[in-house]
């Protein structure tokens, strides 16, 4: 079932067989993930069929929204996400390691002579 109200997406890629091709689907049947632009193209049985496409091979991808606001905001989660996971990876995930400056004292070439 798929909900009009999420807007469609246009996109333009590259395939060995036709050319450039440019298709239009709903937006909650395209994604980006791991560098691969992945869009539903048909359903088999109880089953979605789905297409991988590099992102190389793709010349852009334009998406109807709701408010750009909106779309900027969920962007923005995504990255604050991201940076947190990489900040407790890196200094721990206890509160103290996130409170605490970390100092690390960087001398030049000039200063070492």
């Amino acid at each position: 079932m798929v909900d009009d109200d999420l807007g469609t997406a246009t996109i333009v890629y590259e395939t060995p067989e036709d050319g450039t091709v440019e298709r239009v689907v709903q937006n909650e049947h395209v994604a980006y993930f791991q560098d691969h632009w992945i869009l539903k193209t048909d359903e088999d049985a109880d089953r979605d069929v789905v297409r991988r496409i590099p992102r190389e091979r793709v010349h852009y991808v334009e998406r109807s929204v709701e408010e750009f606001e909106q779309e900027v905001g969920t962007l923005r989660n995504q990255v604050e996400s991201f940076a947190d996971d990489v900040r407790k990876k890196l200094l721990g995930s206890d509160d103290q390691s996130e409170r605490e400056a970390h100092h690390i004292d960087v001398e030049s070439d000039e200063d070492a002579s």
